[in-house]
């Protein structure tokens, strides 16, 4: 064994460890003394501790209210503590008042319970010993069975019997109450004798009946409670009537299956005249009952082996004869064995590091499984605790803990049992007074392969000649604490060979050298990783397989001719045809047999090899069937038709494919008259034909009829005999039976009975009567019963119900003239079976986009929640969209139901409701749940392009929400170009909000073809794209033109006002533009103002202008050729405004306008910028009006977008969402700061391609808040942004208000930041089209003025609101700003 070859290099190179403990300059004792009581006299190693049971449970079976003692006891110096387990569970004996334990520990059960649902005592005991500080042992596990409630199979009935002959009364009940059954006659006990016997199963066999034996018989069960009776039957002795009748058998033997050392009793009893005789053989061989001492000969031909041997397993044949005829039955007799141990576990004395194995080997019938135990828990398989040799257990590279008790549990069908070892784990000795050796040098892996490593080392530098130095070499897996040792097998020798390593694994390893006064230092650990796995078995050749029996198959092969290394042993695999369960077993020779199969089933076998490395390539599937056998079941479905007065045609069915056990050659057909005493008749029909024509009968005489099936191997059994009469004459069959003569019906509660009297000429066959019944019409049901047959009882009618009965006769040629009836039935006398209590605490759980569970509890079950009954459950869900949905229905047998194919985003309504027979209950509460959102399916539909009236370079795109939105649309985006093949990242991307179905797309190129795009989502994802639309922008014309001249040419200049569209409304008004880039339009007073105004101010304003431009110029032209860089740049969007820097200060006529906060920094900006230019004049920096339409444009892509679903779009920017007002699209989480609708950069700003007093973020925010007012339906109060990074952007001059006073919407929350003349005041509307996408404008007329207040003092300011202001400080500020703005106004005016 290998620890034993471990053990004994141990102690072979470790001799000074015992010398010193022994005093003798010898070495150890080989292994055997690490597998001995104690390793040597008078040493102070420890010994082992006897510890084991006395007494182990025993299988045990009760009755209720009786008391059941376990008993266990086991020894061991201390005594050890006693515990009881019950189907692996601890029991608590403390507080249990039924169970306690016993001073010897055994466990005593008072007062057994046992009950249809609750059986606490029933189940597998185990007994526990333990010993503190020595470990734990366990019992066998013992069955106790609690004999239930009298329940009779079968009950003795009335019957006759001809003196002389055998009578058999049967009592079937449950298998373990069958030692409780007794019989008596006439109410007095019956005393059991040679003559009368009661066989195993519990039937009465009366042989040589005499009339003494008549009476009443009845069998009475007693199992601690009140006795229950079977119903009496009366047996009758008839007179010897001296003429023969039939030899059968009144009860056929039975398989069975016996443990060694019980006793078998096979069946068999035959009656008939002359009397019978009974003879039994085995395997074809007559036994001899008369002179054998087990096998003994009872009343009425049962056979009884007692103290039964695996020898007397096989099959038996009962024969009877009377010497007229012979009939013959067979049963199988099987023998099991207990597990028993061949070879016991032993006790080991070990060191740390070293390798055991503790042998167990067992035997039984069926073959035992084996399981090892350590200190009670159970020993799970790994890389370091391996069964090895089947029943083996093998620890590798021991450590302290794995010290203790070890058992070998072994348990088949029949029992279980164990046996225990002890491991002991020594301590190294103490070393002795001398020079220890040092580390061992240059440690290498000299050879390093799949499954072994060699290693090699020098002496160590304390001795270089190391001529008597021993080694050990410890090694084990990174990462792993358990370390294995291996030793060299002489002194000198300076490398090791590990084996059995795994592949492709690194280990550690560390050598250490030993001398005769102990152990030395330990090299450097030296890390090595095995080879991968190559070396594999070829497939075995010349596999054969054939057929030994109709249950058994051998198989045969070769040795692999590829074998690469010693082939260590083989795996035959095998597996039904038609099935997909592949079994294994483990052979060490070249051929198996299989036993146990089916028969005459085909079956393919394979054949892997294995070696040291593993698993090889596996044989070519091969495929067998096993012999034929007589069949195992009779014939179906036989039936008898009677064709005339001598004449019967038998219909039947083979038998079930499974139990046909070979190809049916053909079918034995036996029939005889009823009476007794008639000869039996037989009749063999070929294998494929299912029906035969027996002829030659006498006239109304009733005949029986039995079929089997053959094989080539004999006949099978056969069926029940079945009955049919002759007609006394020969009947008309060419036409239909007459109307029968009378039908009578009696109606109850929920049934009518139906009687009626046969057609008044006799002369035409009847072969049966067909009734027909329905509630108003008599053809919703149809039964047809037997032509016997004068009365039937219709079932399961309703109640009050008004049924239409019809009644034919029938024959072969058809159906005759039907006879009527009508009746009522009657009312409903008892009240209905009141309601069952509806489920309650429905609740539904959303699991995906489209399935949702539905769990509840029902209150009539027990607590359990466990269904023993037939009740269901029906489940029904419905959704309100659209309001005309219908239930859905379906069933379920549990407490819960997946209800699946649901509609993604969408809210469902769930009940429950539980029938239980007749009994239904009322729906339950509701439960609602919303299954959760999914990308859309469908892409947005209806989209269509038009041309804006007066605008021919704008365009507005419509569409409608995608069909299958799959959830709420939080954005859509618009793709355009103006070549439909580019790829899909070469399109302008136009982000538009969820709640918007038209867009505005301004400064496309005249007369160009675009093709549009759109895509929707939600928070989940991106939907597909529509189909590509195809728009022309139309040609030039005057009205266009003008605008645009104008823009060009004077807009720099500030001489003319911007376009304010045809579209404009007043914002106050609570209306907006429906779509487009939304403009501030000023009414025609204001205008009036502001031109006079401007008159006034002009010199003023052009001396300004020049001296601010000449400060200016020089950081105007650098930011103006980086931002047309970034206009004719390769990317998507219009512009990258990330480094355009804000001015110092910039004054505006039209109102107050503070920028935004930037408080929630976005974790994921996105930018792109498009290539594709709207018209020549993007790309041409000296046009002023149109680098401010650029300019807004960039900005326009800077939308704020909701935190759940930020797009795609605004994820490629480099910028940070604003703190915005919390519109419908905005997570409601976001702070929120309430600003002032701002129009667009003032036109000054143009007059280079992109100024420094442009800020990007601001005109962001303001084209967005103007975008969300758009979109809300209610007006909103004007509001403002604070920038705390940058002074103060610009003022503006309030106009004069008009009158009336402001309306606002309460709807909207708002804080006012200015006074109430500012917030009158009509602000120009920015529109946007989505979150993600600016609205455009043209820019306000400029105003300039001659000086501003300080910087300084201003940026200060801002500085200080940096923190969210409450609205009280914020309307300080804007007090203060206001005064300043007045000084501007007198400034101004002056």
């Amino acid at each position: 064994m290998a620890a034993e070859r471990g053990a004994r290099r141990l102690l072979s190179t470790s001799s000074f460890w015992l010398c010193c403990l022994l005093l003798l300059g010898r070495r150890a004792p080989g292994a055997a003394a690490a597998r001995s009581g104690s390793p040597q006299s008078g040493s102070s190693i420890r010994t082992f501790t006897p510890f084991y049971f006395l007494v182990e449970p025993m299988d045990t079976l009760s009755v209720r209210g009786s008391s059941v003692v376990l008993n266990c006891s086991a020894y061991s110096e201390p005594s050890p503590k006693i515990e009881w387990k019950k189907d692996g569970t601890f029991l608590n004996l403390v507080s249990d008042d039924r169970r306690q334990l016993l001073p010897d520990g055994s466990l005593f059960i008072s007062n057994v319970v046992h009950s249809k649902h609750n059986k606490p005592d029933e189940g597998y005991y185990q007994c526990v010993a333990t010993v503190e500080s020595l470990g734990t042992i366990v019992s066998r596990t013992a069955k106790l069975t609690v004999a239930g409630l009298p329940r009779f199979a079968s009950q003795p009935e009335p019957s006759s019997v001809y003196a002389g002959n055998s009578a058999i009364l049967n009592c079937e009940v449950n298998a373990d109450l069958v030692p409780f059954v007794r019989w008596e006659l006439n109410r007095q006990p019956l005393l059991l004798d040679d003559r009368v016997i009661k066989l195993p199963s519990g039937t009465l066999v009366i042989s040589n009946t005499t009339e003494g034996d008549r009476g009443l018989y009845r069998c009475i069960v007693e199992s601690g409670g009140p006795p229950k009776y079977s119903d009496e039957a009366e047996l009758k002795v008839l007179p010897d009537p001296e003429v023969t009748s039939n030899l059968v058998f009144l009860k056929q033997p039975s398989s069975l299956v016996r443990v060694i050392g019980q006793s078998a009793v096979l069946s068999c009893v035959a009656s008939g005249l002359p009397l019978p005789t009974i003879k039994w053989m085995k395997n074809e061989e007559a036994l001899d009952t008369e002179s054998s001492e087990r096998l003994v000969l009872l009343a009425g031909g049962s056979l009884e082996i007692s103290d039964v041997t695996e020898d007397d397993a096989g099959t038996y044949f009962c024969v009877a004869d009377n010497g007229n005829e012979t009939v013959e039955a067979q049963a199988e007799l099987t023998v099991q064995a207990h597990p028993e141990f061949l070879k016991q576990p032993t006790n080991i004395y070990a060191h740390e590091s070293m390798d055991i194995v503790f042998e167990c080997e067992v035997t039984g019938k069926p073959t035992p499984t084996v399981k090892w135990v350590k200190n009670g828990d159970m020993v799970i398989p790994s890389d370091y605790f391996k069964i090895v040799k089947e029943h083996n257990l093998q620890v590798l590279g021991l450590v302290k803990s794995d010290e203790g008790f070890y058992q070998c549990i072994a348990e088949n069908d029949v029992g279980n049992a164990q046996a225990g070892a002890q491991l002991i784990i020594l301590e190294h000795a103490p070393a002795t007074t001398g020079p220890l050796p040092s580390a061992p040098r240059d440690v290498v892996a000299s050879l390093v392969s799949t499954r072994f490593i060699k290693l090699t080392w020098r002496t160590p530098a304390s001795d270089p000649h190391g001529d008597n130095l021993t080694y050990s070499v410890f090694y084990t897996k990174e990462g792993i604490a358990r370390e294995r040792v291996e030793n060299t097998s002489h002194p000198g020798e300076m490398q090791v060979t590990i084996q059995n390593l795994m592949p492709a694994t690194v280990y550690i390893f560390r050598v250490m050298a030993h001398n005769k006064h102990g152990s030395g230092e330990s090299s450097a650990p030296l890390r090595v990783e095995t080879q991968p796995e190559v070396q594999l078995p070829g497939p075995a050749p010349n596999i054969r397989a054939y057929a030994t029996s109709p249950t058994s198959i051998t198989v045969t092969w070769e040795t692999p001719l590829s074998g690469n290394g010693e082939i260590q042993n083989y795996k035959l695999y095998y597996m039904e045809k038609g099935t997909d369960k592949e079994q294994d077993v483990d052979i060490s020779s070249h051929s198996h047999t299989i036993n146990g199969l089916k028969k005459y089933t085909e079956y393919s076998f394979r054949v892997v090899a294995y070696n040291k490395h593993g698993p090889g390539v596996s044989t070519q599937d091969i495929a067998v069937q096993t012999l034929s056998d007589v069949p195992s079941a009779a014939p179906q479905n036989l039936s008898l038709e009677v064709r005339n007065s001598k004449s019967i045609m038998i219909h039947w069915q083979p038998p079930p494919p499974a139990t046909q056990n070979g190809q049916i050659t053909g079918y034995k057909i036996r029939y005889r008259k009823a009476s007794r005493k008639s000869d039996v008749t037989e009749t063999l029909v070929a294998g494929t034909q299912l029906s035969q024509l027996i002829e030659g009968l006498d006239r109304g005489t009733e005949y029986n009829f039995r079929v089997a099936a053959l094989t080539g191997n004999g006949t099978g059994p056969a069926t029940d005999w079945l009955s049919a009469e002759t007609f006394e004459s020969d009947l008309d069959e060419t036409r239909v039976p007459e109307v029968p003569s009378s039908l009578h019906v009696r109606p109850l509660v929920t049934s009518i009975v139906v009687s009626w009297t046969p057609p008044e000429n006799q002369n035409i066959v009847v072969r049966g009567y067909a009734i027909g019944y329905g509630i108003g019409s008599p053809h919703a049901q149809t039964i047809k019963v037997d032509y016997k047959q004068r009365y039937y009882t219709i079932e399961n009618l309703d109640p009050s119900s008004h049924y239409v009965i019809t009644l034919k006769a029938f024959n072969n040629v058809g159906e005759g003239i039907p006879l009527y009836e009508s009746a009522v039935t009657r009312p409903h006398t008892v009240p209905d079976p009141t309601p069952m209590m509806p489920p309650v605490g429905v609740q539904a759980s959303i699991l995906s986009h489209d399935t949702i569970r539905i769990t509840w509890a029902d209150n009539s079950l027990p607590k359990h929640q466990k269904i023993t009954d037939s009740r269901y459950y029906t489940v029904r869900w419905k959704t309100n969209i659209p309001a005309n949905t219908k239930y859905k229905n379906a069933n379920a047998t549990t407490l819960s139901y997946l209800v699946t194919g649901l509609k993604a985003n969408t809210l469902y309504e769930f009940s429950v409701m539980v029938t239980k027979g007749r009994r239904s209950s009322t729906w339950s509460m509701t439960a609602h749940g919303t299954t959760f959102e999914l990308v859309p399916t469908s892409p947005p539909k209806d989209v269509t392009v038009v041309s804006k009236e007066g605008k021919p370079r704008t365009i507005i795109v419509n569409w409608q929400p995608p069909s299958e939105a799959n959830g709420k649309i939080t954005g859509y985006i618009i793709y355009y170009s103006t070549d439909v093949n580019a790829e899909i990242h070469d399109w302008v991307i136009e982000p538009v909000v969820g709640n918007r179905l038209t867009h505005q797309i301004q400064e496309l190129t005249l007369d160009t073809p675009y093709y549009f795009k759109i895509q929707a989502r939600n928070s989940k994802g991106m939907g597909p794209m529509s189909d590509a639309v195809q728009f022309r922008t139309p040609k030039a014309d005057s009205s266009d033109k003008m605008p645009n001249d104008q823009a060009s040419g004077s807009a720099g200049k500030g001489s003319r006002l911007p376009d304010l569209g045809s579209d404009y409304k007043p914002p106050m008004s609570g209306s907006n533009s429906p779509h487009g880039s939304p403009t501030s339009p000023l009414d025609s007073n204001m205008l009036l103002v502001i031109i006079v105004s401007v008159g006034v101010i002009t010199i003023v304003v052009v001396v300004i202008i020049a001296v601010f431009c000449t400060r200016r110029t020089t950081s105007h032209q650098k930011k103006k050729r980086a931002a047309c860089k970034s206009v004719n740049g390769s990317h998507k969007y219009k512009g990258n405004s990330k480094d355009v820097k804000p001015p110092d200060l910039w004054i505006h006529h039209e109102r107050l306008e503070l920028k935004p906060i930037d408080k929630s920094p976005d974790p994921n900006p996105v930018m792109t910028d498009t290539p594709i230019p709207r018209n020549s004049q993007d790309i041409t920096p000296v046009d002023n009006s149109m680098d401010s339409n650029i300019h807004q444009r960039r900005n326009s892509y800077r939308g704020h977008e909701s935190e759940d679903s930020m797009s795609t779009l605004a994820g490629r920017r480099g910028m940070r969402p604003k703190m915005m007002m919390p519109f419908d699209s905005q997570p409601p989480q976001q702070s929120v700061r309430n600003t002032p609708s701002t129009d667009t950069m003032p036109a000054s700003s143009s007059q280079t391609c992109c100024t420094d007093h442009q800020d990007p973020e601001g005109a962001t925010s303001s084209s967005y808040l103007a975008s969300s007012q758009e979109e809300d339906s209610g007006q909103s109060l004007p509001t403002a942004h604070v920038r705390p990074s940058h002074p103060l952007k610009s003022f503006a001059v309030p106009a004069i208000p008009p009158p009336g006073p402001p309306t606002y919407d309460p709807a909207l929350p708002s804080t006012p930041l200015l006074s109430q003349q500012a917030l009158n005041h009509h602000l120009h509307s920015v529109k946007t089209a989505s979150i993600g996408t600016l609205g455009r404008s043209r820019p306000p007329m400029p105003v300039v003025v001659p000086s501003a207040p300080e910087v300084q003092e201003t940026t200060r300011m801002l500085e200080d609101s940096e923190s969210s202001y409450e609205p009280d400080e914020l309307t300080k500020e804007m007090a203060h700003l206001e005064g300043l703005m007045k000084d501007l106004n007198a400034i101004t005016t002056a």
